[in-house]
């Protein structure tokens, strides 16, 4: 952390204000009525909704861009140490936090449910908070993207609950006074933060046996059952497809959007989402069963969940050009890759799937890439990689997309393309009436749609 979370935050000024969180919490900054400015490297949407909100943006990082009178200035573990606003603030002796300090300030001392996990974590307080909204009741929420039926990854409603998705990649969700704790799964990662994967589950272990009221928790993942297992919790609510699970899913069927039954004490009720993918049958099965912490009957918790309509950024469909469909997803961990890929698989029909894959952070690609060449063989019928995305790491010598490629047992399913506009010339000139093109990423992966979906139409000509 930063410095203590100030009583009075005065006017704040985000650095690196158009991403999903950020944006989020400026906006709810604004709601309070607090003067908020910030800036970014590259202008979006996001950052022009802010702006006719009465937000001050600016394009790029400057020392400049930083108000004379701002007194608070909130960023993100992603920003280099040499930001020039961030060294003026610390020059200027502002109060500098960390966004999760910032989110802290808004909970205040509200009912919160935190969602926390390797994998699902947007799409499951995506669930939560659609669900809720259909059983009347209008939570305070900041997710980590956009919620497609409410078209914002924030809001600030009159009810006691708040609802986050909570980050454990560095360690900020045990800042939180949470009421009910979601662990959707633990698969370690982040160890640049947590350096052993013995510390990244206890640290799973703490924020779960902090929860006031329950624990909501996988009963099929391995890395869960590992933390439900040194929990001293009184109440501990799991769910999945295991016998044991207190809300148990069965009955998966994945053609199309994917349908389900869940059973909790007894009784059972069937399902069916507007999303494919029998990953999201698991992440319905947690929301459900938060929705039953919380006190909701089963059947009417399982309907409104039903009402869940997608998150940006998660197999999110952005264009069909020549029949070929376009489609994004977050996905940066083998695990989640496959994820989105096999619900992919459940809809396209006799189509193919290529996958436009940007590895993220030279970290993580170093250490994982013969996994992601694995599940990308295994699961797209053709691969396309990208370079590295590095975040806020300093390039590796010889840490490049070509190192996930070049793990590929049969080289014909895949092809390396550093330069984006030859790699989307590439996937179109590949790509065929009936196929699905995946983009895959956390990075700015999802930019080079545009590009693909004109090169396309080029081809089409």
């Amino acid at each position: 952390m930063s410095l203590p979370i100030p009583a009075d935050i005065g006017a704040a000024h985000f650095i690196g204000i158009g991403g999903s969180g950020m944006s989020g919490l400026a906006g709810m900054f604004l709601d309070r009525g607090i003067r908020v400015s910030g800036s970014d490297r590259a202008d979006s949407p996001t950052m022009r909704a802010l702006a006719a909100r009465g937000a001050t943006v600016h394009v790029g990082h400057d020392a400049a861009h930083l108000p004379d009178d701002a007194d608070t200035v909130v960023h993100t573990g992603a920003i280099w140490p040499e930001n020039p606003e961030f060294l003026l603030a610390k020059e200027r002796g502002l109060h500098v936090i960390h966004r999760s300090q910032a989110l802290h300030w808004l909970i205040g001392g509200r009912r919160l449910v935190s969602v926390a996990g390797a994998h699902g974590k947007t799409t499951s307080t995506g669930m939560i908070v659609t669900a809720l909204r259909g059983l009347g009741t209008r939570p305070t929420f900041v997710n980590g993207g956009v919620i497609a039926d409410l078209g914002v990854s924030s809001g600030t409603g009159d009810d006691d609950l708040f609802v986050i998705e909570a980050d454990e990649s560095d360690g900020t969700f045990l800042l939180y006074d949470t009421s009910v704790a979601l662990i959707t799964n633990v698969d370690p990662d982040h160890l640049d933060h947590w350096a052993t994967r013995d510390a990244f589950y206890e640290g799973f272990v703490t924020f779960a046996d902090r929860a006031r009221e329950a624990v909501v928790i996988s009963a099929d993942d391995a890395g869960a059952r590992r933390v439900a297992a040194g929990l001293t919790h009184r109440n501990v609510l799991t769910f999945g497809e295991a016998e044991s699970a207190d809300v148990r899913l069965t009955s998966i069927v994945t053609e199309g959007p994917v349908a389900f039954a869940l059973t909790h004490a007894g009784r059972t009720v069937e399902a069916r989402l507007a999303v494919p993918g029998a990953h999201n049958a698991v992440n319905a099965a947690g929301a459900v069963a938060v929705l039953i912490a919380l006190g909701h009957d089963l059947e009417r918790a399982v309907r409104a969940v039903e009402g869940f309509g997608g998150t940006a950024r998660r197999f999110e469909l952005h264009g069909v050009t020549r029949g070929v469909s376009v489609y994004d997803d977050y996905a940066h961990h083998p695990t989640e890759v496959a994820a989105a890929l096999a619900a992919a698989r459940t809809v396209v029909g006799s189509g193919r799937i290529i996958a436009l894959h940007q590895p993220h952070t030279y970290s993580r690609t170093q250490e994982m890439f013969r996994e992601f060449a694995d599940v990308l063989e295994s699961h797209a019928d053709h691969t396309v990689v990208l370079d590295v995305y590095g975040a806020r790491e300093d390039p590796v010598p010889g840490v490049t997309g070509e190192l996930v490629s070049g793990a590929f047992t049969d080289p014909e399913n895949v092809h390396f393309v550093a330069d984006w506009q030859a790699a989307a010339d590439y996937t179109a000139s590949v790509a065929r009436d009936g196929d699905f093109v995946v983009t895959l990423g956390c990075g700015n992966v999802n930019l080079i749609i545009p590009q693909v979906l004109q090169s396309l139409a080029r081809t089409g000509e």
